[in-house]
């Protein structure tokens, strides 16, 4: 399985999107927007803000989805 580390963010107070990468071993639990600085913060029950505001789950959620 290819894992994907880049993704399209989406932020939901100004909906500015911006391409990131996304660590292979860690979830991020805080991003700031390009755009607006709103500080990013998991959705409940999300391990990260790319789980929540991506258009492709963290790296960590991919391996876990394919196990």
């Amino acid at each position: 399985m290819q894992v994907i580390t880049t993704a399209n963010l989406t932020c939901p107070e100004c909906s500015h999107v911006q391409r990131a990468e996304m660590p292979e071993n860690a979830c991020v639990h805080f991003f700031e927007c390009d755009n607006c600085h709103a500080l990013l913060k998991p959705l409940e029950g999300h391990c990260c803000v790319f789980c929540s505001y991506a258009d492709t789950l963290c790296p960590i959620e991919q391996v876990e989805q394919e196990i």
